[in-house]
């Protein structure tokens, strides 16, 4: 029998010498360390053979809270190895929301950081959870210590594709978070087609400096490197002077756009630097082109976006090195997330469902393997979510142009109603970030007496720069139709963010909703 298990192909693909370096950190106080493959496969056995000890029911979940290291990596491996569910859970998050997470998802382990053992083992063990360990990112922990005693010789568990591997809770930008259901075959395929469509090397070394409670770090990143057998050169904390330093070493790089934004401020970002650097990837949240333009212009590289979810892992790329189903003759287009993915469906349809003509602004629906099973014990929310000939409604809004370049507008949730005419808060977004002086901007749908609803700009400036809310106004009057300006701007020192860069809406629309009440 076939064995699906994600971790027997990763593990399959390891190269022939184990004593390479698999991981190798860099930065901060525990810089220098060096995991062999042959660590990478005994560790997880270890782990794994801890996790067997426990006499855990068949896929139970495994919820972690800790901060990014190597031996969560290995956490990691070790889950998918016994045939468990991972749990991955933001680092940011506070006891309300821990208590959330642990209520809904019932795990059968916990592991946490020391500092947060007290409260969070107190949430644990009040919902029913029989084991909560304690790993931190200097390698000390009670995790380890108990898995120290196991062998480091194990069998991955026989598991389906269609067996859940992992549940990925939703960032929340827009409401409750709910738990995306992701099989052992979503994950493999997407790793599988990414390395052809990327094209990932022998030599290959990634640089991976992001979270890895997310999709981009934990499966993006992380797959293929495995996927590809590839070292990785591991920051636990992003640095951008230490990355651009790394430059010479490596060869990919996976960031979200804050962590381009802050590369750029480093004058050791040149042309000669990036010289070795093959693929730059960006994705997460919205790329600005003006970041686009002058990466290019510095390094001499094109930063490849992309597009994904936490319920798809990746859709859609722009082409490495190019496209052969286009002639070959392909460019990464700035604005754009590029091309649907080999495997995967796309279309984009208006409210009623049906498909919408190029160029024309709608709802964004995929299918494929890559795409989940459903929501964690919310079958009316994925009843919901799927039309009747199985695609996904992912909630974005976007277009398809006539060489097959998809580009998202926003979420439908962001989509403004003024007066019954449709506002997309990206077009708008787009004009204000052209201003001189704007270094981003966002738009945020109110109530309005007389409209229903209209637009409200909230804009920070470029350091150094001053803005004046009535010219930003004046300005898109020249550029836009009346019903899309916004009828208020206010200038403010910075926008609220979750982890991964994205811009919190909700907490924008809350803020300001009284305006013209």
């Amino acid at each position: 029998m076939d064995n699906h298990n994600l971790f027997a192909a990763l593990r399959a693909a390891f190269p022939a010498d184990l004593d390479a370096t698999a991981v190798e950190t860099v930065g901060g106080e525990h810089a220098g360390l060096r995991y062999s493959w042959r660590d990478l496969d005994r560790a997880s056995a270890m782990l794994a053979n801890l996790l067997d000890s426990l006499q855990l029911p068949a896929g139970s979940r495994i919820a972690v809270q800790v901060d990014k290291s190597v031996e969560a990596l290995m956490l990691y491996l070790a889950t998918l190895r016994a045939g468990h569910v991972f749990l991955p859970l933001n680092t940011a998050y506070q006891a309300g929301e821990i208590e959330y997470f642990v209520g809904n998802a019932e795990p059968a382990v916990v592991v946490c950081s020391k500092a947060n053992f007290g409260w969070v083992s107190k949430i644990a063990f009040k919902a029913g959870t029989r084991h909560v360990f304690t790993l931190d990112e200097d390698r000390s922990g009670t995790l380890l210590d108990r898995a120290a005693h196991h062998s480091d010789v194990h069998t991955p568990a026989l598991r389906q594709a269609d067996d859940l591997a992992v549940i990925i809770y939703t960032s929340g930008t827009t409401g409750r978070s709910k738990g995306a259901m992701l099989s052992h075959g979503n994950m493999l395929s997407n790793a599988q087609v990414l390395r052809q469509y990327w094209g990932w090397r022998p030599d290959d070394v990634l640089i991976h400096a992001l979270p890895i409670f997310h999709v981009h770090g934990l499966f993006v990143a992380i797959h293929g490197a495995l996927i590809n057998g590839s070292p990785m050169l591991w920051l636990n904390r992003f640095d951008p002077r230490a990355t651009v330093a790394l430059f010479p070493r490596a060869t990919v790089f996976m960031g979200v756009p804050t962590l381009y934004v802050r590369m750029l401020a480093e004058p050791g970002l040149t042309k000669q630097q990036a010289a070795h650097m093959r693929l730059f990837i960006s994705g997460s949240a919205p790329l600005l082109i003006e970041t686009f333009d002058e990466w290019k212009q510095r390094t001499g590289q094109t930063i490849l976006e992309r597009y994904g979810m936490s319920e798809t892992v990746m859709i859609t790329s722009n082409p490495y090195p190019a496209d052969p189903r286009f002639g070959g003759q392909d460019e990464r287009r700035g604005g754009t997330v590029g091309f649907v993915l080999p495997g995967v469906e796309l279309r984009v349809v208006d409210d009623a469902g049906a498909p919408m003509p190029v160029d024309e602004i709608g709802g964004i629906q995929v299918r494929g393997p890559n795409v989940f099973k459903g929501y964690w014990r919310m079958p009316e929310k994925t009843a919901e979510e799927f039309t009747a000939d199985g695609f996904f409604k992912t909630g974005d809004v976007g277009r398809i142009d006539a060489r097959g370049y998809v580009s998202i507008v926003g979420r439908s949730k962001d989509l403004i109603i003024s007066g019954g005419y449709n506002v997309y808060p990206a077009e708008i977004e787009g004009c204000i970030n052209e201003m001189a002086g704007v270094a981003e901007s966002a738009v945020v749908g109110v109530p309005h007496p007389d409209f229903g609803e209209v637009g409200v700009a909230v804009v920070i400036a470029k350091p150094g720069a001053s803005l004046d809310a009535n010219q930003i106004l004046a300005a898109l009057k020249a550029r836009l139709a009346n019903f899309k300006i916004p009828k208020r701007c206010v200038v403010v020192p910075e926008l609220p963010r979750n982890t991964m860069g994205k811009v919190q809406k909700n907490l924008l629309r809350d803020q300001y909703k009284a305006s013209f009440a």
